[in-house]
């Protein structure tokens, strides 16, 4: 278990690694439909809550392993075994995501998300029994998570509302056990570009997720109903906006990592990110089962399910291309997006859900086409040689 070179030129993502990441958006799909069935039937606080709590387990084992695998990647027959078992986990936990999105029974979901997280303890035991550089943060890595993981266990007996405690006292340690470990002992090796070639292939495959539930809920109300304007308008609006998502997650260089604790706030901030962009789906599914009369909602509610989510991201991707010194020439035009997008979202009983749709997909698009324009013409912020 040797720590891989952070500055090896060349580092790409392995197969390995994509399985690893089809594996974890079937959790994020069913995530997301679960939010999907959630805000049609009027049940927003429940929904939203559920999917908030589920979504964290997701991305938090996802990370967790991403970065590890950055730094000890291996790829030895226990190395391997061991990623499978955390594949195995993830699928635990996806079968358990509606129980817990619904009833916030959490039994199933603990089950697979300890699986997951006792597989990556082994790797870390590996990490301090092999690599004397390594050994101080990999012991830290392995006593926090098995402790933290008989936690999630306790929980389980917990009567409510300590349930709920637990869980808020849980996720906290869960975000401090790498600051504890990275800190207080020796940084791990994970490389830069390879952090930032993961959290966009990984971006990727969430923007297909949105693609397919959303592919799938236009041909289920086209079979039923047949082709109408609002169906029309609602499928344009969404292509228009996963277009524009991919393209404001892409555009400039890459995040500049160039210290933990950014490289730390990068990474955690994305889980808004990741779970916008899950939830975008979702809204578009509100939205087709509101043009076709199978939900129990108002068109606005449709509408905001897609402009907040999509408002999100914007805002959270201005953020962090500030943290990366990789920032737009003038954001204040993407915040101001952000919030035309809001605003159009009132607009349903005038235009329509497909009109607003399709109106939030053209705001999108013409706001980055003007940032863009902005930013080339003043020239595109680069961080500096060292960071980079």
């Amino acid at each position: 278990m040797r720590a891989r070179d952070p500055r090896e030129a060349h580092r790409a993502a392995t197969p390995l690694e994509l399985l690893f990441d089809l594996c974890f958006v079937v959790a994020v799909a069913q995530a997301a439909a679960q939010l999907h069935h959630h805000v049609t039937e009027a049940h927003l606080g429940v929904g939203l809550l559920g999917y908030a709590m589920v979504f964290f387990t997701i991305w938090w084992a996802w990370m967790n392993f991403t970065w590890f695998a950055s730094a000890y990647d291996t790829d030895d027959v226990a190395y391997r075994l061991l990623t499978l078992l955390q594949m195995a986990g993830a699928l635990v936990l996806a079968a358990g995501v509606p129980a817990a999105a619904t009833s916030y029974d959490l039994t199933v979901i603990t089950i697979g998300y300890v699986v997951m997280r006792v597989a990556l303890v082994a790797q870390w035991l590996r990490v301090a029994r092999q690599d004397a550089t390594g050994r101080p943060a990999g012991i830290r890595y392995a006593v926090g998570i098995m402790v933290v993981q008989a936690g999630w266990l306790v929980r389980l007996a917990l009567p409510h509302p300590w349930d709920y405690t637990g869980l808020a006292v849980l996720v906290i340690a869960e975000l401090l056990v790498p600051m504890w470990a990275e800190f207080r002992g020796t940084a791990t090796s994970w490389h830069p570009g390879h952090i930032s070639e993961r959290y966009g292939l990984f971006t990727i495959i969430v923007l297909g997720e949105v693609i397919f539930a959303s592919l799938t809920s236009i041909q289920s109300a086209l079979s039923e109903h047949g082709v109408s304007g609002q169906m029309l308008l609602i499928a344009a609006g969404g292509l228009i906006l996963v277009f524009t998502m991919w393209w404001i997650y892409f555009m400039g260089p890459d995040a500049a990592l160039s210290t933990p604790r950014i490289a730390l706030l990068w990474g955690y901030a994305h889980y808004l990110l990741f779970a916008a962009v899950a939830a975008l789906g979702a809204g578009l599914q509100v939205a087709v089962d509101v043009a076709v009369h199978r939900a129990h909602v108002a068109a606005t509610t449709a509408t905001f399910a897609v402009a907040v989510p999509l408002a999100g991201f914007v805002l959270v991707m201005c953020w962090l291309r500030r943290l990366t010194h990789t920032g737009l020439a003038h954001p204040s035009l993407m915040v101001a997006g952000a919030v035309i997008v809001l605003v159009l979202a009132l607009a349903a009983p005038v235009l329509g859900v497909g009109g607003v749709i399709l109106s939030i997909g053209i705001a999108a698009a013409a706001t980055l086409t003007a940032a863009l324009v902005a930013t080339h013409r003043d020239g595109v912020p680069h961080p500096p040689p060292e960071a980079r």
